[in-house]
């Protein structure tokens, strides 16, 4: 993913605005205990009104978000904005307790960190150069470091050079993981929330079939009353021309009802347990029959190596995930589309294949994975960012299925999809 569809992706990121006011009111009372526990208890020396007045307008800053802020959430440019206002606050108070000689240096790296988990690249990488300028600026100018008055600290230059180097190098490598992650997270979150939709959808078209089959079934006998109803009524008014015709329009419009109860009931969805209770073969039948309804390309679809029928529960996961594959089949195969099922005591097997270009080599290893996009020149006009994918395989795994991406015989895709028998309900 190019660097500008990275910021695109990640634009609206918020930052919940109860939990970092919570955190900066932790950080801000640490920081107190910490001065006057110094200053009072250990009796080092330090200038104790300018670290005050420094924590103090860091509370201001926190009552300001909390009371003036009406919305329940903050934007990225408000939370950098924030962040960035936690480095320049901390570092003021570094400055005034021994720069990077103080070993609370360390917490000077945590804003940026906070971003790269939860905030865009952008604003993750403007914090880390905030902070490296910084530590820089803590390297070289600073009041000494708070002690007893008796005690002179002093350690040679490279110790001190080396504290802000530990940290930059801590800072880019913590950063770079951080973002990974949470990148990942939610671009997972993201691709999860689809397949809900997906799933809801099946779901939903699933509820009306059932719908229809029980429209089908109930609707044919009031039908088939107001069919006898009318042709005895056209038999007493044969003389009236006018109510005939009339008559004759109801019995047309009924034979139309007729005509369309009948498909629905062709598709074989007459009862609920019918439709919930099929064979895994007439599932693959039904749907590879939709797809040579909607594409000239040859489905092939092979039964003979299942010794049996294999009874299935009807399900959107199944019958979405095996229709995600057999579309992407369909779509970059030149002409043929093999669907093969093997089934023996212990295991049920199902092979899509085709040949076509088969799976790119440059993104082989994460297929099945969300918002990956091939550089291959061969399926740029066709290939997507690998979201359908994402959800078939998800779906399917949801239901006990071990899904395998290899190189079909015609050098093609070959999607491999298996379940153990005592899994496959």
């Amino acid at each position: 993913m190019k660097f500008n569809d990275l910021l695109k992706f990640e634009e609206d990121l918020r930052l919940e605005k109860r939990t970092v006011v919570i955190l900066r009111w932790i950080a801000l009372i640490g920081q107190l205990i910490t001065i006057y526990f110094v200053h009072f208890y250990v009796q080092f020396t330090l200038p104790l009104i300018f670290c005050s007045l420094t924590i103090f307008f860091g509370g201001l800053t926190n009552i300001f978000i909390q009371f003036n802020f009406k919305k329940n959430q903050l934007s990225n440019i408000e939370s950098t904005i924030l962040l960035f206002y936690d480095v320049i606050q901390l570092s003021v108070l570094l400055y005034l307790t021994g720069g990077v000689s103080n070993p609370f240096i360390i917490f000077l790296i945590v804003p940026a960190l906070i971003s790269s988990t939860l905030l865009n690249l952008a604003s993750t990488l403007f914090l880390s150069i905030i902070t490296i300028i910084a530590l820089v600026i803590l390297t070289f100018n600073y009041f000494p470091l708070p002690n007893a008055g008796n005690l002179h600290f002093h350690v040679p230059d490279y110790y001190i050079l080396s504290i802000p180097s530990a940290l930059v190098i801590a800072l880019i490598f913590l950063n770079y993981f951080g973002f990974r992650f949470g990148f990942e997270a939610r671009k997972r979150g993201k691709a999860l929330s689809r397949l809900e939709l997906v799933l809801a959808k099946e779901q939903e078209l699933e509820l009306i079939g059932h719908q229809a089959a029980a429209a089908a079934h109930s609707l044919g006998t009031p039908l088939s009353t107001i069919t006898v109803v009318a042709k005895e009524l056209k038999k007493d008014i044969k003389k009236n021309k006018e109510f005939e015709e009339d008559i004759d329009i109801i019995l047309d419009q009924a034979r139309k009802c007729g005509e369309i109860l009948k498909k629905i009931s062709q598709n074989k969805v007459i009862d609920d347990e019918i439709v919930k209770n099929i064979s895994f073969q007439d599932l693959l039948f039904e749907i590879s029959k939709s797809f040579e309804e909607i594409s000239d390309k040859n489905i092939n679809l092979d039964l003979t190596k299942a010794k049996k029928k294999i009874p299935l529960t009807r399900s959107p996961e199944i019958t979405y995930g095996i229709r995600n594959f057999l579309g992407n089949a369909v779509k970059f195969s030149k002409k043929n589309i093999d669907i093969c099922l093997e089934s023996n005591s212990n295991i049920t097997i199902l092979k899509i294949s085709d040949d076509g270009p088969g799976f790119p080599d440059d993104i082989y290893k994460v297929i099945g994975e969300p918002y990956i996009a091939s550089k291959s020149k061969k399926l740029k006009s066709k290939a997507g960012l690998g979201l359908g994918t994402f959800i078939g395989k998800t779906l399917l795994e949801r239901k006990k299925a071990n899904i395998e991406f290899l190189k079909s015989n015609d050098g093609g895709a070959l999607v491999e999809i298996s379940w153990n028998n005592k899994d496959f309900v």
